[in-house]
């Protein structure tokens, strides 16, 4: 058999491509191909490359040394800049495939870390726009109650004049009071506006820009009302709505608008359409004395140099002046002082914090943990892309490691070759960025869908943001290019062309890269399935109510909810699809609409502080939703009575009263002296008004005439539910022309409990996927590394009669090795911190450790299956080949 014709160094033919002109470069690689195979027969292989080599270096050396002349004389001229890129380009063009490799994952990186800082950077931000926002605070009160230890940011009205009065140090102090939107009237014409009533400090407090009016005097009057730019140009188009008159709310108090300001951003934790003054607000007459009325939120800004910690310290005789009552009631509950010295405190948020607190201020905003998981998530991912790039540069500096000895031995200097090698690495990089930007431009609507966000573009542009991308992609470029282009830079010529180049320990460099890899990847994949097992039970919990069959349907502001129910009602009597019918002050879940509000009602009942859920409901409330009282009775139109002072209880509520005989007790507040009781007249099971996640409270179901009903709940038959709700969206015509129908069936409400939770779970599973595909990415790039330094080996080896099998363990084997240490690593610390993630829940599931095997297991198959492409291409070749190859 005649054996294959013997090949020259391929690098030596690069060289000749590179600097030899097209016309002469045929002719003069066929004559020396042809000595080369002459040389070959006459002294070998081994010595023919070395004196091919010298052929080539003798032809293009007076090429060369003109190119190098100009490229190199004057660093800083344009042609050597030119140079650069012409020859990265050039080698980029004939390294398709890694360079492919690369920009794809660099580009799916840089999208996903793009998203996700974007979600981090914009929730970080809340609130930073406020000048001086160092300075502001929100107050809460600390609890610490042996049942509880709580923190809840509802103040008292007359709390914000006594804590400004007796405090010098605080420049400005504004209540807050913010809820449903009211119903604004303007000549005849209607909207739905969120009127906010505050103090006319709150325009010395925050930074929201005036348009019109004076910051002075705008909140002077009792009767001035301050809008929104947005709501003026709805309500009064072209008009100057300065001096107009507004009718608001289903009283029809006037107010005469006095300024305009600016709309809230949507990094704002304070939203409105309109402000008024907090002495207009329902009950405001009653409960200004009171310091049981928990009604608004406070803010303050205190003067400069004055310390936080100092300022709290001096906050304690406030609080035992007003609050001593709660102090002894929770010392007689056995609550002893926290590390600060304090049973019951005021203290002081930083406005930075508010959005994330949801006990505090009822923040919208994912918990500040979130946040900084979707960094490190980030983090991670572009930790994997930036990983993969070094190992096959590593991988593929040992092809080009002759040429580089090549040019060093024609005097090109170290920093030259790793500026021209660095060249490489930046063009790839800020192609795989500006890919990964216009993905972004492409996924954007997907991912609001997805997340149910709003994000547009305009967030993207922001100078704060755009200086930390830039910042990450010259980290990127830095990391995952120069260390690279530093290593092949410091190959000796001598020794790169003897053909003996290698990198000091590229075991320890290589090992520790895979380790780091599949570490993060299992971490994500044990954090995604732990997040998704979550979700799914809190779903499957049982939230005491029968959520199927119910139709949700929000009033809003511009009907009566009382008229609305009573027309609904007769509307449907004689329907026999329709069960039931009721109405309520909070839904349940989140409806189309998006509102939830709550209402709680706190009281002192022998000596222990109580709070409990404060819930309107109407007739047949328990009907509707199949709850079905453990004693006495549901409200029933027989007893006229039962409109005042009568409370349905959940279970919890009448252990906490400690009675035995809960049917006909009465509640009465102790430091209530008006002898005014209430009567219970029903226990029901508990059952959760708001999410799993959260701590259920006792519930207290009351009726009112006089209060507004904001949700009515409609049961229909199960055959029929498709068709229920179209017909009942053409009945809210009839019954509610002016109002929007925004219906929902209650178990989607109930889902749009766990959103957060499921968008985590969403980003974890999105996360762990795209680590997984950027470490097999990886891990392809290390095989090839591995396997093309150990190619005489797997020859020698096959020679010796080693079998395909043997080989692949034994290149495997390794890999393998390095998975487990991965999970070793991993494994801990997915446990540990969801963990603490699930610690968050009230009812929560148990981590089995069936996870972390089947993930372990699932890492290490695809480890198997990515290696054994090349240890199974690599154990089919020809040994004589892999004997012979250099």
């Amino acid at each position: 058999m005649k054996p294959d014709r013997p090949t020259p160094p391929r690098a030596a033919d690069r060289l000749l491509e590179w600097f030899v002109a097209p016309h002469l470069l045929e002719t003069l690689q066929g004559d020396l191909h042809e000595e080369f195979a002459y040389q070959v027969e006459r002294i070998g292989e081994s010595r023919a490359q070395w004196r091919y080599w010298r052929d080539v270096l003798g032809f293009v050396r007076p090429y060369v040394m003109k190119r190098e002349k100009s490229e190199y004389s004057n660093p800083t001229n344009a042609d050597m800049i030119r140079s650069y890129i012409k020859i990265a380009l050039r080698n980029l063009w004939r390294s398709k495939g890694y360079a492919a490799v690369n920009v794809v994952g660099l580009s799916v990186a840089f999208c996903i870390c793009l998203f996700l800082f974007l979600v981090a950077y914009r929730q970080l931000t809340f609130d930073s726009f406020h000048k001086d926002g160092d300075r502001i605070f929100q107050t809460y009160f600390f609890s610490n109650d042996p049942d509880r230890v709580s923190r809840t940011g509802g103040m008292p009205l007359p709390l914000t004049p006594a804590l400004k009065g007796e405090h010098p140090e605080i420049e400005a102090a504004a209540r807050v009071m913010s809820g449903r939107t009211s119903l604004v009237e303007y000549r005849g014409k209607y909207f739905d506006k969120m009127v906010v009533q505050t103090d006319p400090d709150f325009l010395k407090l925050f930074s929201f820009p005036l348009l019109k009016g004076s910051r002075e005097v705008a909140l002077r009057d009792l009767s001035s009302i301050v809008i929104s730019e947005t709501m003026a140009k709805a309500v009064f188009a072209d008009e100057d709505p300065i001096g107009k008159r507004l009718l608001i709310g289903s009283d029809k108090k006037q107010y005469i608008v006095t300024g305009i300001i600016a709309d809230s951003p949507d990094n704002s934790s304070i939203h409105y359409d309109a402000l008024a003054r907090i002495e207009t607000a329902p009950n405001y007459q009653n409960d200004k004395d009171s310091w049981q009325a928990i009604t608004h939120w406070v803010f303050i800004k205190v003067a400069p140099q004055v310390d936080q910690a100092a300022f709290e310290a001096r906050l304690k005789p406030f609080t035992q002046k007003y609050f001593a009552g709660t102090v002894q009631d929770l010392i007689k509950k056995g609550a002893k002082a926290d590390e600060r010295g304090d049973v019951f405190a005021l203290r002081l948020q930083k406005l930075a914090n508010v959005h994330f607190d949801r006990d505090v201020s009822d923040g919208k905003g994912a918990p500040i943990a979130l946040i900084y998981v979707l960094i490190g998530i980030a983090v991670f991912i572009l930790s994997i892309a930036c990983i993969n790039f070094i190992n096959m540069s590593i991988a593929r500096s040992f092809t080009r490691a002759k040429e580089v000895g090549v040019r060093k031995s024609l005097g090109a200097l170290r920093n030259q070759l790793f500026v021209q090698i660095w060249s490489e690495s930046t063009f790839i990089c800020l192609l795989g960025f500006i890919i990964g930007a216009a993905l972004i431009y492409l996924l954007i609507g997907t991912f609001n869908s997805t997340f149910q966000t709003k994000f547009t573009l305009t967030h993207a542009f922001q100078p704060g943001f755009i200086a930390w991308m830039v910042g990450v992609f010259l980290l990127v470029t830095l990391v995952a290019g120069g260390y690279p282009a530093w290593q092949m830079a410091k190959f000796n010529a001598v020794e790169v062309l003897k053909g003996k180049v290698s990198l000091k320990r590229p075991g320890l460099l290589r090992n520790s890269l895979i380790v780091t890899q599949f570490a993060m990847s299992t971490l994500l994949a044990c954090c995604t399935i732990i997040a998704i097992q979550q979700v799914d039970y809190m779903r499957q919990q049982p939230v005491g109510f029968d959520k199927e069959q119910v139709i949700s349907i929000p009033v809003g502001n511009q009907a009566n909810g009382r008229q609305v129910l009573g027309r609904l009602r007769n509307r449907l009597a004689n329907d026999p699809t329709v069960l039931a019918v009721t109405g309520t002050s909070i839904n349940l879940g989140k409806g189309k609409d998006r509102v939830t509000s709550r209402s709680t009602f706190g009281f002192t009942y022998k000596g222990k502080q109580i709070v409990t859920d404060w819930l309107l409901v109407d007739y047949d409330y328990l009907k509707t939703l199949n709850i079905k009282p453990l004693a006495g009775r549901d409200f029933d139109p027989a007893y006229a009575v039962d409109s005042v002072n009568r409370v349905v209880v959940t279970e919890s509520m009448a252990k906490l009263i400690d009675a035995k005989h809960p049917i006909g007790a009465f509640i009465k507040d102790d430091s209530d002296t008006t002898g005014l009781k209430t009567e219970i007249i029903g226990v029901i099971p508990d059952f959760h008004l708001y999410s799993v996640a959260d701590e259920a409270r006792p519930i207290a179901m009351h009726l009112s005439n006089r209060e507004d009903i904001h949700y009515i709940f409609v049961r229909v038959a199960t055959q029929s539910l498709a068709q229920s709700m179209d017909r009942m969206k053409q009945i809210w015509r009839e019954v509610a022309p002016q109002s929007e129908f925004l219906g929902s069936f209650l178990d989607e409400n109930v889902d749009g409990w766990y959103q957060n939770e499921e968008a985590m779970s969403k980003i974890f599973s999105l996360a762990a996927s795209i680590a997984m595909l950027l470490s097999c990415l990886g891990l392809f790039a290390i095989a090839l590394l591995v396997i093309e330094q150990r190619t005489k080996e797997i020859g020698i080896r096959k020679v010796l009669g080693a079998s395909v099998p043997n080989i692949v363990v034994t290149l495997s084997r390794d890999f393998v090795k390095l998975v487990l240490i991965a999970l070793a690593i991993a494994v801990p610390l997915a446990w540990l911190g969801m963990q603490k993630w699930l610690d968050n829940y009230a009812e929560r599931i148990t981590i089995s450790i069936w996870i972390f095997v089947g993930v372990g297991v699932a890492a290490i198959l695809v480890a198997l299956a990515t290696v054994s492409f090349h240890s199974i291409k690599a154990a089919l070749m020809n040994p004589v080949k892999s004997l012979r190859s250099e």
